[in-house]
Parts: structure tokens; sequence; C-alpha cells
């Protein structure tokens, strides 16, 4: 391949990439928007996967007793509050 033919062939890869990323109808920016509902969901997974993973080191001895109560304490009352939530947006709906 000559110096000129590679440099065609690399424009034209640019070329290629950016139409790719910049074009009007990708498929990012066409996502579905999270209700409030679908959000709250999420955080309720997540803090649940969040008191697992405490209670496993705790078990394995990583926390100490008094900073395990208080952070136990802390995620079982954001999950409360969040359970709460979750339960008045589902009977509205």
């Amino acid at each position: 391949m000559t110096e000129t033919q590679g440099l065609i062939a690399g424009v034209l890869l640019l070329l290629a990439l950016m139409i790719y990323t910049f074009r009007p109808d990708n498929g990012f920016a066409s996502q579905k928007e999270k209700s409030r509902l679908d959000f709250l969901l999420e955080r309720k997974d997540q803090l649940y996967e969040n008191l697992r993973d405490l209670n496993f080191e705790h078990r394995a001895g990583k926390y100490p007793e008094e900073d395990f109560q208080a952070q136990r304490a802390l995620l079982e009352n954001e999950t409360a509050q969040l359970l709460a939530e979750i339960e008045r947006l589902q009977q509205r709906a």
C-alpha cells in the first residue's frame, strides 16, 4: 500500500467513526427516561446489597461492633424511608 492509499484509508476510517459517533439517531440519546418509582426500586436493590455486604464484612471481622451498629442503623433507616415512598407511589398508580 502506498503512502497516499494509507492516508486515504485513514481519512475514510476517521470520517466513518465521526459519523457513527455523532449521528442524530444514536441509541444512547433515545434511552427511556426512568420514573421516580424505577429509580427508587433500583436504589432499594442497592441498599439491600449494601446491607448484605456490611453483614458479611462484620462477620469477617472488618468492622468493630460500634461502627457496624451505626452503619447498619443508617442503612436500615434509609431503606425504611425508601420503602415508604415506594409504597406511596405504588398506591397512586
